[in-house]
């Protein structure tokens, strides 16, 4: 432009403003004749003339030289895209006549590349630039033909698109039959290979974008328009990135003022970086390569989430410090009242244990005196009104025992008051104990009670999961109105499965997790059978003491599985009994020299009032000291209380096998259940029965300790 500017002042200003004598203008620039202002390397002309033509000349020059000298920026080749197009270059192997070839052939053609949909839209565009309506039998122009080749190169490259033309031209005129099949083979593997890199990159999470030389748009993903939430209109071949940066400062994502800027970034290809889009709230990280053509390839991920989570981490860990110290603080305030909430919730807790234990035993001695008196009236009575009598002040005292057991068990398992003792023991052995227990209860009900023989040997409490298999069988008894109940062991691998099987009324799927809660019946349940609600729920809590898993499957109207698993373990065989004594019969009490030791005379007056209607002969005392005193024969069963008054039951064992042997056979009743209480039982071999007493397991049970005596005495 400097250049232009100085050859017009020098040809056409200066010989304005100077005499035409002057030396400059006669002879020239340092006296050289070519140099003359008006005749500039021997041209002639018009002043006028020669001066603009010397200007535009070296102006052009210029120009040439200095676009040349650089390369143009993303924005001069944007503007220069709009006045010199690239399609407007000729196509040497199109002919520029009239040719057979119809629109239709075309968008045909170029569908197999770019699909019918994005083909429809770029022509529909094209008819709206150019203001021509195109109809698809009509032979296509030389601007349509030009259309298509920019179109297609898109695609599949400048070369490939023109031999596609080229063979879709000679097609057309038939000259070849070798064109189709050439063309047909190109065209379907073109296409394979579209398709495949189309379908990939749809699958990306990423947006992605690639812009030919001229920042045109020639490929893209679906995902590129989801971030963008961009028109159909700007999803097309041919779009500029200037057009889709108009679009997004238009609808305000962002600022029209760094359009620019935004376009530098993306041509710079510099480390990743964000764009915040205003309206959707969305934060993009924008990745960009060069390709080898001049053009680019950008990546977009939306990162609105992670950005989230980096401000909220930021924000939190400005204010942590202080956070911490008044946590800190808070946090040793509330340990220390917590720890003094729970040393003061434990010894409520076992304050509450050793109330009910103790009101448990208190409540149970009387209801045991009771419940003699009664069965020895039931006995005396027989079957007229008073018996009839006696039976229901019988059964209420049994509800109440019942009642009382039930709730001393959930206090005592819920207070941690029960800590199981693991032995090795089979399987078979425990089941056929319960089997004896509950045959008698299924005969009554004309149900048949199975159990299978096992041989599987666990480790566990012996005596609580005795007691959760009876809550188990007597609940399938209970509410089983006819066939059976099937009780057996099935081994899982190192596992072992008890299940109790009945054929009762089974529980709706909905109600399975509700039957363990206490004090909780169904209403099939309270239409088939009294209770109170808690066998189950005593289960669920020894289960959890044990640390064994419950099953249950049930199907409403058939019937229920309850399942109990446990790992298996290994139980040494039994040892063989060698010489064992001859049992006596225990068909008849008659004749017997029981010793009743109580601290409660109601209870010693109803032992005595029943053992003597079985025909015993029975002597009673609150110790063992007064029986020694009285200087009474050796007695063939002994039972004691365990509370009694200075001493317990045990102590008063001890004393009479010091003074009638170590073989002499004893049975300690009492209230209180204990595993403590039994355990020390066990240890000198004493049978144990609860208060309240059953008068059929205390007749078993003298019976059977009496068969365990020496046969001479």
């Amino acid at each position: 432009m400097v250049a232009g500017i100085l050859v017009w002042g020098y040809t056409l200003l200066l010989p304005s403003l100077v005499t035409p004598e002057t030396d400059i203008v006669a002879h020239g620039l340092f006296g050289f004749e070519a140099l003359r202002p008006q005749a500039l390397f021997g041209t002639v002309g018009e002043p006028l003339n020669h001066g603009v033509l010397w200007s535009l000349s070296i102006n052009t020059l210029f120009f040439v030289l200095g676009s040349l000298s650089r390369a143009s920026v993303p924005l001069e080749r944007i503007q220069a895209a709009i006045f010199v197009p690239r399609e407007a270059s000729p196509m040497p192997s199109l002919r520029r006549f009239r040719t057979a070839v119809t629109v239709n052939d075309l968008k045909d053609t170029i569908s197999r590349y770019l699909g019918v949909e994005r083909t429809e839209r770029s022509f529909q565009s094209f008819e709206k630039n150019a203001s021509v309506s195109l109809h698809g039998k009509e032979q296509a122009s030389m601007d349509v033909i030009r259309f298509s080749e920019q179109l297609l190169a898109s695609a599949v490259g400048s070369s490939s698109a023109r031999l596609i033309l080229s063979l879709l031209f000679r097609r057309n005129d038939r000259d070849s039959k070798d064109a189709f099949r050439l063309l047909d083979d190109a065209t379907e593997a073109l296409q394979h290979n579209r398709d495949l890199l189309q379908i990939a990159l749809d699958q990306m999470e990423q947006g992605i974008t690639v812009f030919d030389r001229d920042f045109r748009l020639i490929c893209w993903n679906r995902q590129y328009r989801a971030l963008f939430d961009l028109p159909d209109e700007m999803g097309q071949v041919g779009v500029s990135l200037d057009q889709i940066l108009r679009h997004l400062a238009e609808r305000g994502d962002i600022p029209a003022d760094q359009r620019v800027t935004m376009l530098n970034r993306l041509t710079s290809f510099v480390s990743p970086w964000q764009m915040e889009l205003k309206t959707s709230g969305r934060i993009l990280e924008l990745r960009s390569n060069p390709m080898p053509d001049g053009g680019i390839v950008a990546t977009y991920a939306d990162i609105s989430g992670r950005v989230e989570q980096d401000l909220a981490l930021k924000r939190a860990n400005e204010s942590l410090e202080q956070r911490v110290r008044s946590r800190t603080a808070e946090l040793t305030r509330v340990n220390e009242e917590l720890a003094q909430a729970q040393m003061l919730a434990e010894e409520a807790n076992l304050s509450k244990t050793r109330f009910l234990a103790a009101a448990g035993h208190d409540i149970l001695q009387p209801l045991n005196a009771a419940r003699l008196y009664c069965s020895s009236l039931i006995e005396k009575a027989g079957r007229g009104p008073a018996g009839k009598a006696a039976t229901n002040i019988e059964s209420s005292l049994e509800s109440v025992e019942t009642i009382l057991g039930a709730v001393l068990d959930i206090s005592r398992l819920d207070a941690g008051a029960l800590k199981p003792e693991d032995t090795a023991f089979s399987l078979g052995g425990l089941l056929g104990q319960i089997g004896n227990d509950f045959r008698p209860l299924a005969a009554e009900k004309k149900l048949g009670l199975k159990i299978m023989p096992s041989s599987l040997g666990v480790m566990t409490d012996r005596n609580l999961l005795r007691r959760l298999i009876q809550n188990l069988v007597s609940n399938a008894i209970k509410y089983t109105r006819e066939g059976r109940i099937l009780v057996g062991v099935r081994r899982r691998g190192e596992l072992a499965e008890i299940q109790v099987i009945d054929t009762g009324i089974g529980i709706a799927g909905d109600k399975l997790n509700t039957v363990f809660h206490e004090f909780t019946r169904l209403d099939e349940g309270v239409r088939e059978a009294e209770g109170l609600g808690l066998g189950l729920s005593i289960v669920d809590r020894i289960a959890r003491v044990l640390r064994l898993e419950i099953r249950i499957f049930s199907y409403p109207g058939k019937g229920t599985r309850f399942s109990v698993i446990l790992p298996v373990a290994a139980v040494a065989a039994p040892p063989r009994e060698v010489g064992k004594a001859p049992t006596r019969p225990a068909s008849s009490l008659a004749g017997l020299n029981v010793f009743c030791i109580d601290n409660d005379a109601r209870i010693l007056d109803g032992m005595r009032l029943l053992l003597e209607g079985w025909g015993c002969s029975v002597q009673t005392a609150s110790g063992s000291g007064d029986l020694l005193r009285l200087g009474a024969r050796r007695p063939d069963v002994v039972l004691a209380d365990y509370h009694l008054d200075g001493g317990t039951g045990l102590d008063a064992i001890a004393r009479l096998r010091a003074a009638y042997g170590q073989d002499l056979p004893c049975v300690l009743v009492t209230a209180d259940r204990s595993s403590e209480v039994r355990a020390a039982a066990g240890k000198l071999d004493i049978p144990v029965v609860n208060k309240p007493l059953k008068p059929a397991v205390l007749r078993s049970m003298m019976a059977r300790v009496r068969a365990l005596a020496p046969a001479a005495e």
